[in-house]
């Protein structure tokens, strides 16, 4: 436990890549599987769920270090951050666990998992003992743990990066070691580092090929005949896998998402097997040849059990754009045309319309650009945000390198809004208001909008801080209410009507893309200018 958490400060102690990643490296060096496991876990975005209540956890603290409530509120108020706040509180380590006890591996599974099955009373004596055998940056780990809010300024790509030094393994091959679900047992790390390991579960995606945003003129690519040019859909980005007789259907989140869409895992009970299609999952419109409104296939996330009546009003289909593993064997290093041609053969096989080609993009004119740009202008009548350029010789490779797949996204919707509420940022940003609510105006009074909390500068959200801490009107919870005096211009990718939100519509993505200094409150868009930026359905 130690270990990992000198290794935590570590990481958080710099913003520099090959130190975070040297980090990594010397902890994976030293660390038995059992732990080393534990910590891929952590930092790869696993958590625990929450094993104690917050609220137990600031009782417990306050008796602990002899304070008022209303002083550990206030110790609170100023630090932002729960975990940090009872780390610091608490009197100095009392006692030392006994040798071995430290194992990061012991800790949970020994000590921190079994307090999800406790009465109060034992409960609170396990976490007490705890909170006494570490020092104040332990406690501070600790608490993040416990409370199932784990982060730490370090992405899984640099974690498979360390991990692919210190074992001499390529990325790319541990990355698909550690896609889809896995338990954090020693066996399975012995698994992760094994050179000579070579078999996949049946069940286990590959690792998706991501675009970058393009900044430049398409021209700058070069020849337009050395490109394909698709639709960019707002979905859910899955893999399908047809292996041994059994369909999987996997998220780009690596969530295992088969029984959401019985439609497309039907379909896909008619692929050969040894079959994995990347593509995306959509709410489908079969006569408008489109896909529904995003908050329509929504409707469907996150259910247990689908009824015939959604299963029928939000029909949804995998239109699959390339093919990554054909009749059992990986086919990532085809050239993209050589996959599609495949792809279109496997396709059209299918008696089902759940699974299919997309919808071809208009005018696809070798000639120059010209014509590919006109088709994107058409984007959101067809509910697409823009193109995807695809090198046509490009192999599928892994996570996100630049230079064969751009996104050419036409430009988002921007309206201005008046701030309204406040909250506190998670992480580096606990202890500053920067998670914001914004309104804009209906008749004579504002209504909430839209919640966005990324955009600004690390100056410009201080500012903001300040001027929340001096401009509070009330409290709620975590949240507060501020005087309406700041305007910010939010920019958002698509806007859909909807009964769950106070003013009728739905955005998505939005973010602030700048401070409006210019403009008064007064100045701030009205909700019929936003209701008319809706699709005349």
């Amino acid at each position: 436990m130690r270990d990992f958490c000198e290794l935590y400060w570590r990481l958080d102690s710099t913003t520099k890549t090959t130190e975070k990643v040297l980090a990594l490296e010397s902890y994976f060096c030293q660390a038995a599987p059992k732990d080393a496991i534990w910590a891929i876990y952590f930092l790869t975005g696993s958590r625990i769920k929450r094993l104690v209540k917050t609220g137990l956890l600031r009782e417990w603290a306050t008796e602990e270090a002899g304070m008022s409530q209303w002083l550990f509120e206030e110790c609170y108020d100023r630090v932002g951050d729960l975990a940090e706040t009872i780390s610091l509180v608490l009197p100095p380590k009392q006692s030392s666990l006994a040798d071995g006890g430290h194992s990061l591996q012991s800790l949970i599974e020994n000590q921190l998992i079994p307090l999800r099955a406790m009465e109060e009373e034992d409960l609170r004596q396990s976490v007490v003992k705890l909170w006494q055998q570490f020092d104040q940056r332990e406690r501070f780990v600790l608490g993040k743990l416990m409370m199932g809010g784990f982060r730490v300024g370090v992405s899984k790509r640099l974690v498979i990066r360390a991990l692919a030094k210190h074992t001499g393994i390529d990325a790319a091959t541990i990355t698909h070691r550690l896609m889809g679900h896995w338990e954090p047992t020693a066996e399975f790390y012995e698994e992760l580092v094994d050179p000579d390991e070579n078999e996949t579960a049946i069940s286990k995606p590959y690792p998706f090929f991501l675009a970058n945003p393009l900044k430049e003129e398409p021209a700058s690519l070069g020849e337009v005949c050395d490109w394909v040019a698709e639709w960019k859909w707002d979905g859910i980005r899955a893999q399908v896998i047809r292996r041994e007789g059994q369909t999987f259907i996997w998220s780009r989140g690596e969530d295992l998402v088969t029984d959401q869409f019985p439609e497309v895992e039907s379909a896909a009970s008619e692929l050969p097997d040894g079959t994995v299609l990347d593509g995306e999952i959509l709410g489908w419109d079969e006569i408008e040849g489109r896909p529904l409104a995003f908050n329509q296939l929504q409707r469907r996330l996150g259910r247990k059990k689908l009824g015939k009546k959604l299963l029928t009003e939000v029909p949804v289909v995998l239109l699959a754009f390339d093919l990554v593993e054909h009749a059992g064997k990986d086919i990532r290093d085809l050239p993209l045309m050589e996959r599609q041609k495949r792809l279109q053969e496997v396709v059209d096989e299918l008696p089902s319309v759940a699974i299919q080609k997309p919808p071809e993009v208009a005018a696809q004119d070798v000639s120059g650009w010209e014509n590919w740009a006109a088709a994107r202008e058409t984007s959101k009548a067809m509910r697409a945000e823009g193109l995807m350029l695809k090198r046509a010789d490009s192999k599928y490779q892994v996570g996100r390198p630049v230079g064969d797949w751009w996104k050419w996204k036409v430009d988002p919707y921007t309206i201005d809004a008046v701030l309204i509420y406040a909250q506190r940022g998670h992480g580096r940003r606990a202890n500053l208001y920067t998670d914001y609510t914004f309104a804009v105006w209906k008749e004579e009074g504002l209504v909430p909008f839209a919640k966005a909390y990324s955009g600004l500068t690390d100056a410009e959200m201080r500012k903001v801080d300040k001027f929340v801490r001096k401009n509070t009107n009330e409290k709620f919870g975590p949240v507060r209410s501020v005087t309406p005096e700041l305007v910010f211009e939010l920019a958002f990718e698509n806007i859909q009507r909807s009964t769950r939100h106070k003013s009728g519509v739905a955005v998505r993505f939005p973010r602030i893309s700048r401070w409006r200094h210019d403009k008064k409150p007064a100045d701030a868009d009205r909700l019929e200018t936003i209701v008319a930026m809706l699709e005349d359905d």
